[in-house]
């Protein structure tokens, strides 16, 4: 048997079964570009594909809400020049 999903709940962000569907965590990634010899690792092995190069070969994120947050670029920095960090959600006017 398969399940169809409604539109309504698909609107709603819940799913079928009325329980709330889950918000992909998103994660910051922090680059110091003075620590990096732009040796390419990150890059490379990011299993995303979202790390790119600047002009000097030093990484930038190109999408960072893709991020998955494994910290393989991270552990594997031989300069220690990147950090991975869980993104907090931005403070809305009315939760003041």
């Amino acid at each position: 048997m398969v399940k169809k999903t409604t539109q309504a709940a698909a609107d709603s962000g819940e799913k079928q079964d009325g329980a709330p569907s889950r918000e992909k965590k998103l994660y910051d990634v922090s680059f110091y570009l003075d620590w990096c010899k732009g040796c390419g690792i990150c890059m490379a092995f990011c299993p995303q594909e979202i790390i790119g190069s600047d002009k000097n070969g030093k990484p930038i994120m190109e999408e960072p809400d893709r991020c998955i947050g494994c910290r393989f670029c991270e552990i594997h920095c031989p300069d220690f020049a990147i950090t991975v960090s869980s993104r907090k959600p931005k403070r809305r006017k009315d939760d003041v």
